[in-house]
């Protein structure tokens, strides 16, 4: 029987700084929760809005494997390896930040907001050399299945990062089942629903509420309305 956790979306941290407005599902900068430090070696989802022309200055990061999934808008990303690249939504960008890397994230327009997913992985390996590496995704591959987007391998769909954690995206019409079987025994899977109403062991979930799953071999996936959007992270949940 799997063991459930849910994390309504009403129930996230929540940061309004003007030009940036996030919400965090685990605890990040100045909202802690002790009860919300991550899911296994998931450690952040954020889900940030950006303001026309505004974003994050130069900062840095190290060991970390950071992920960014564009939900609507253009945003900018610079990088002390010299990496220049636009990431929009249909993209999947990723940072293994390793020994130590800069980068700065902007909105690239003067007039919409950006919104983006914003995600950190604890890795297996520490100090890596830093990577970055970006890909578009084919939007008929996430038509009512489950699109493989991170995995731990270079050769294998997606972009790769040093964990053994696979993620999937899909896009759902109303009342169509899909079956997750987890990749790694000992693996969790948190759930992030985008978009729509999902059920899942029996929960029904909503735009932007979470589910962690563990002890689980697999699982079935119902959404509940038109154009329902979901992320799954499945992630070790020891480190």
């Amino acid at each position: 029987m799997a063991n459930t956790i849910l994390h309504k979306a009403e129930t996230r941290g929540h940061a309004n700084h003007g030009w940036l407005d996030s919400h965090h599902t685990f605890s990040f900068a100045n909202y802690y929760n002790p009860e919300r430090m991550g899911f296994g070696t998931l450690r952040v989802l954020n889900d940030d809005r950006v303001d026309p022309g505004r974003g994050f200055g130069n900062h840095p990061h190290d060991n970390m494997e950071i992920i960014s999934i564009p939900l609507s808008g253009d945003l900018e990303h610079k990088d002390s390896m010299g990496n220049v690249a636009v990431i929009k939504s249909g993209d999947i960008q990723v940072m293994s930040a390793g020994t130590g890397i800069t980068h700065s994230e902007y909105n690239k327009n003067t007039d919409r907001v950006c919104k983006f997913l914003q995600i950190w992985v604890i890795p297996n390996q520490r100090n890596v050399k830093p990577r970055y590496d970006q890909i578009t995704l084919d939007t008929e591959e996430l038509h009512n299945k489950l699109q493989q987007i991170v995995s731990p391998y270079q050769d294998d769909e997606g972009v790769w990062i040093h964990q053994n954690a696979w993620f999937h995206l899909g896009n759902f019409d109303k009342d169509i089942e899909v079956q997750y079987q987890v990749k790694l025994a000992g693996n969790g899977v948190y759930v992030f629903v985008i978009n729509g109403q999902f059920t899942i062991e029996n929960i029904n979930l909503n735009t932007r509420d979470g589910l962690g799953i563990t002890e689980a071999t697999g699982f079935t996936i119902k959404s509940g309305s038109q154009d329902s959007e979901i992320l799954l992270m499945e992630v070790p949940m020891k480190f």
